[in-house]
């Protein structure tokens, strides 16, 4: 997941932002409930009650959170206003929103405290995170940053020979600057920021790298890369014999070794320290056996031929991205990632993650559905500016999942937990 000296040093500058180094890393200190109290927890994890349910939104109203619209006060979406979101429209599919926190983080873009919604039928997952959040939250915090930002297409064009293949790459690459001007005119919000080759013999691909701002930006990427083929064509003197808008070296949509090695989207970053007595109390086990655990994941990661090991990064990443209007096919780049255990020298838990493939967007596509929008204004990322600062809570949420599965495990909690959490104790209500 190394990044280019040019991508490096644009990150120092984005962290900087006209400071000290001094000034800018103090941002991500932990900080503590007894220097800077939390937000009241959400509480009855197992309450289904109207009471209890009622409870829990006056308590997000009161922190100036609406539920309106996930609580179908609001008058159902009109047919039209769902244009270029679906086709064929019959109706929808309702699936329950969960809400955990306060989450505490301590990132470049995301400084706060956070209500984080979760949209998914799969019991203990809601439980599980909110006592993940809990815990990164009563230790100050998760220290999170959104690094390098790019989405990439990979148009193809096939030749009869390398030394056509040559000569293409030898009108093509001097022109980078044109192909950004012809990006320019497509786009508002993106740019092409890089061009990488690679040659298969007579096959040449070009891998057009674009920042798309505060869209997830595939659609983007796709118009504008449309655009850079058009004018190749027009005007390249060495025409192929045929040509492909992606030639599915972009990683799109997939778990792809080149993706995780280099960054595709949104790469986060995120780590928390638990205190050792917060580990035996709510863990019910001790950081030494979670570190013991997560070397296991490893080992029996690598066995299955993982990409990046992890415990169930995709959990998360697919509840929040149903919840938040997302594009929950990107679920399957955006769960690749490493989760890091340790001892500290203090004798409490060190936990990280690292997600090269953080694919997201605050505006354009699902973003804006009214319950998408809803979900978003919980966590304060509607709208432009808001995009890596919602891919640091979606690493933090991320992070706080880690813990307590690995923690569950650890303890031999975990079938317990599902059993607890994930089966139907009591008849529902009519």
């Amino acid at each position: 997941m190394a990044a280019p000296n040019h991508h490096a040093r644009a990150i120092l500058d984005r962290i900087l932002r006209q400071r000290t180094a001094a000034e800018a890393f103090a941002d991500f200190k932990p900080r503590r409930g007894d220097e800077e109290p939390l937000p009241p927890r959400l509480s009855g994890t197992n309450d289904y009650s109207a009471a209890a349910v009622d409870e829990r939104r006056q308590l997000l109203a009161a922190a100036g959170i609406s539920t309106a619209q996930l609580a179908g006060e609001q008058d159902e979406i009109a047919p039209s206003a769902l244009a270029g979101n679906i086709e064929n429209f019959i109706g929808f599919a309702r699936l329950p929103i969960g809400v955990i926190g306060p989450l505490r983080v301590n990132g470049i873009y995301a400084h706060g405290d956070f209500y984080v919604p979760m949209a998914t039928s799969e019991g203990a997952l809601v439980a599980s995170y909110h006592r993940g959040a809990y815990l990164i939250s009563q230790c100050g915090g998760a220290t999170v940053a959104c690094l390098t930002e790019s989405v990439s297409r990979a148009p193809c064009f096939v030749f009869d020979s390398l030394i056509e293949s040559g000569q293409f790459l030898a009108w093509v690459l001097p022109r980078f600057e044109q192909l950004q001007q012809v990006v320019a005119q497509t786009t508002r919000h993106g740019r092409l920021i890089d061009l990488k080759v690679s040659v298969l013999g007579k096959e040449v691909y070009l891998i057009l790298e674009f920042h798309t701002g505060d869209a997830a930006g595939q659609n983007m990427v796709t118009l504008s890369t449309d655009a850079v083929v058009a004018t190749i064509l027009a005007e390249c003197p060495q025409q192929p014999q045929h040509w492909f808008l992606d030639g599915n070296l972009s990683g799109d949509k997939k778990a792809t070794a080149a993706a995780f090695t280099t960054a595709r989207g949104k790469k986060v970053v995120g780590e928390a320290v638990i205190d050792r007595k917060m580990v035996r109390r709510f863990l019910h086990t001790e950081p030494e056996q979670m570190v013991r655990y997560w070397q296991i994941s490893v080992l029996g990661g690598v066995q299955s031929g993982s990409i990046g090991v992890q415990g169930h990064y995709a959990n998360a990443v697919a509840a929040l991205f149903i919840a938040c209007g997302q594009d929950a096919a990107c679920v399957a780049e955006a769960a690749v990632g490493v989760t890091r255990m340790d001892v500290t020298a203090a004798g409490d838990l060190y936990t990280s993650v690292s997600m090269p493939n953080m694919i997201v967007g605050t505006v354009g596509g699902g973003t804006r559905l009214p319950t998408a929008q809803e979900c978003l204004a919980m966590v304060d990322c509607v709208g432009d500016g808001k995009a890596a600062k919602f891919a640091e809570i979606c690493c933090a949420t991320v992070l706080a999942g880690e813990i307590s599965i690995i923690g569950a495990m650890s303890a031999g909690d975990f079938g317990q937990a599902h059993a607890k959490y994930g089966r139907r104790t009591q008849k529902p209500e009519a």
